[in-house]
């Protein structure tokens, strides 16, 4: 019970909330006011000589509108953030969780280009983690901006890392033929292997397809990641092997629980599959694999973003320019051989000489 002296210190307001909760606030006339611990509350009288003094001390359970706490609250609170995907979401938490260990109390309006360039310094020796560090604070400032919480968006200039990567390992024709060793057709990790494999999928979306996704022998879904809309074709061997699998009702691939999966518990559950069977890779080395095998048979770019669901062609690029680099090589390969034949063998109706011992005469 708190004890309510009554006289309350020099420009100490008390004010009951919607809830019937009492609290303190230090204001001098009409100027701000900054929230107090109770009265009676150990560190009340601290609290209250720092607004004396100018220089308040945020009460507990609360943050200073000033700093980047503040504000990373408060876009955690908007529409904005609501609307971005939830494993971005996954993402830029962990950003914003080194910010908040660091620097949760730094004043959002003293942030400048320098000190978000310290901060892509500080986090260097993992290039990733650095730009998506940036990638967190662009957002951030781009939305208090929007909001007229500052006026220069001090990411503005700061450029990302540039790294040679290959992202996740890509599966091998030999991490096929291993897997389906181990897990014959009828187990529930063959048919995510083979789902992932023909259609080409992202695990977010390998979750949640089911039969409600499938009419005849087309599969159609909206993604998860980009909202695009993949329509593809099942062979009557995938068809088979789902209709030879325990699956669920609105879902092909459920758990142990026969609940459908989390993404991330997907992601775990496979991922000790293909251990099992001797290979550290996850299903989106599946999606590389698949995109691969399908730019080697002759898909156009315009073809792999239809079925991966691509917005533009540069996506393409990595699986088109490593197919058109090997039939381009096979193909000049052949003109090549062609070439030398002609310059090297004697004509098989005249007898003459090769080129190559014409043109030595010449030049004797």
């Amino acid at each position: 019970m708190i004890i309510i002296p009554r006289k309350l210190p020099l420009h100490v307001v008390k004010q009951r909330t919607q809830h019937g909760k009492v609290v303190f606030y230090f204001r001098i006339g009409q100027g701000k006011r900054t929230r107090l611990p109770d009265i009676g509350a150990k560190d009340f009288k601290a609290a209250y000589r720092a607004c004396l003094s100018g220089n308040p001390i945020p009460a507990k359970g609360t943050e200073d509108a000033r700093s980047i706490a503040w504000l990373l609250a408060k876009y955690k609170e908007s529409p904005e953030w609501k609307l971005i995907a939830p494993a971005t979401r996954r993402s830029r938490d962990y950003a914003y969780k080194g910010v908040l260990d660091k620097s949760a109390e730094v004043p959002y309006r003293s942030i400048t280009k320098r000190a978000v360039e310290n901060g892509m310094e500080d986090r260097m020796h993992i290039p990733a983690t650095a730009n998506s560090f940036l990638k967190a604070m662009i957002s951030l400032f781009k939305w208090a901006v929007k909001k007229e919480y500052i006026d220069v968006n001090p990411t503005t200039g700061v450029d990302r890392l540039t790294y040679k990567t290959d992202g996740f390992p890509v599966w091998t024709l030999e991490d096929v033929h291993k897997f389906c060793e181990v897990w014959p057709i009828g187990t529930k990790q063959r048919l995510a292997f083979e789902l992932a494999l023909h259609t080409g999928l992202r695990r977010s979306d390998l979750c949640r397809i089911g039969i409600q996704h499938l009419k005849g022998d087309t599969l159609t879904v909206r993604t998860h990641k980009t909202a695009a809309v993949i329509t593809v074709t099942l062979t009557q061997r995938v068809l088979d092997i789902i209709r030879d699998t325990p699956t669920g009702d609105l879902t092909f691939l459920v758990s142990e629980l026969k609940r459908p999966f989390v993404v991330d518990g997907f992601g775990n559950w496979f991922a000790a599959a293909a251990r099992k069977a001797g290979i550290d890779k996850n299903s989106h080395g599946l999606r590389k694999l698949s995109a691969t095998l399908a730019a080697e048979g002759g898909a156009t770019g315009f073809e792999l973003m239809g079925q991966y669901g691509w917005s533009n062609m540069k996506q393409t690029e990595p699986y088109t320019r490593g197919a058109d680099r090997v039939k381009l090589g096979k193909s000049n390969s052949k003109i090549v051989a062609e070439q030398i034949e002609h310059i090297i063998n004697p004509h098989p109706t005249t007898g003459e000489g090769s080129k190559l011992e014409d043109a030595d005469k010449t030049a004797s």
